[in-house]
């Protein structure tokens, strides 16, 4: 896209008119699409006052979330802290995760854990750690797109393809395994994933993010099975994705051209009040930020 064009492109650029342009391939992993309910999953149960104070993951409750060192993984764990939860917050380096460290430090509540989500022995070590804590809320929110040139129809980069698959799709598999007893010692015994709209098959419309659309799928079945595998022990597994958000999955110079995109602290907030809504009865469900059911 020329200069010229950028500039008219960024005067408003709806979040679905976005992919039209290249310069939608730099953001395309965060699923912008705007979703509509679709088979395949639960519709969300009405819910009273007191159906939400209860599912409510508030004060007290603990919760185990990866990839909390930057982005949305921060604002969950800065959010989560703010409603008096008590927070086992991991990252692959801690030691320069300045601002995860400054929240830690601040809030005694908090407990930094070094974990790579794709060294699987690892997960089972911190699970091991960990034995006998419940978990009221596992929430897998670590995840890499892969980079759009590594994924393009001619030129694949296969070794990124498998290290998208173990980040996305494996790491929160071993991590539901590995702290299922946790879950399931828990009062609230939810299992949540942080997808995306891309991962949605009858969404797609055009040509792009092979290996991140892949692994975002995958995941979602994933979670589909486990939710119907878990059920007999009240265990929820749910799935939650932020749409536009101005992480580093989009590079600055573009943001300014998606309409309506969110902050990371706006973003974590919706997906927050979705988390609050699973229940046994709609587990296996895969809400947009909006609270609208993505298609599959």
């Amino acid at each position: 896209m020329s200069d010229s064009n950028d500039k008219k492109a960024s005067a408003s650029i709806d979040r679905r008119d976005f992919f039209a342009g290249a310069a939608g391939l730099a953001a395309a992993a965060l699923g912008i699409d705007q979703a509509v309910a679709g088979a395949h999953t639960s519709a969300p149960a009405a819910l009273t006052a007191e159906d939400i104070v209860a599912r409510r993951v508030g004060e007290g409750a603990q919760i185990l979330i990866t990839g909390a060192n930057r982005g949305l993984g921060l604002e969950f764990t800065r959010q989560y802290a703010e409603r008096g939860a008590k927070i086992i917050a991991t990252a692959r380096n801690p030691e320069s995760a300045d601002e995860l460290n400054a929240l830690a430090a601040a809030n005694k509540s908090i407990i930094v854990e070094q974990l790579d989500v794709t060294d699987l022995p690892a997960i089972q070590a911190l699970a091991d750690k960990y034995v006998g804590v419940p978990i009221d809320l596992l929430l897998n929110n670590a995840g890499i797109g892969g980079g759009i040139e590594n994924q393009l129809f001619g030129k694949m980069n296969f070794d990124v393809f498998y290290k998208v698959m173990a980040v996305n799709v494996a790491g929160p598999m071993k991590m539901c395994e590995s702290f299922r007893k946790n879950v399931e010692a828990s009062e609230l015994k939810k299992m949540v994933s942080v997808s995306s709209s891309q991962g949605s098959i009858s969404s797609v419309t055009s040509p792009m993010l092979y290996w991140y659309r892949s692994s975002k799928s995958a995941l979602n079945m994933q979670m589909v099975n486990l939710a119907l595998q878990l059920k007999k022990k009240k265990i929820i597994v749910g799935l939650v994705t932020p749409g536009a958000t101005a992480t580093d999955f989009i590079p600055e110079q573009y943001r300014k051209m998606i309409k309506g995109i969110q902050t990371p602290a706006q973003a974590a907030a919706d997906m927050i009040l979705n988390i609050d809504r699973f229940s046994v009865a709609n587990s296996g469900t895969f809400f947009d930020y909006t609270g609208e059911i993505v298609p599959w």
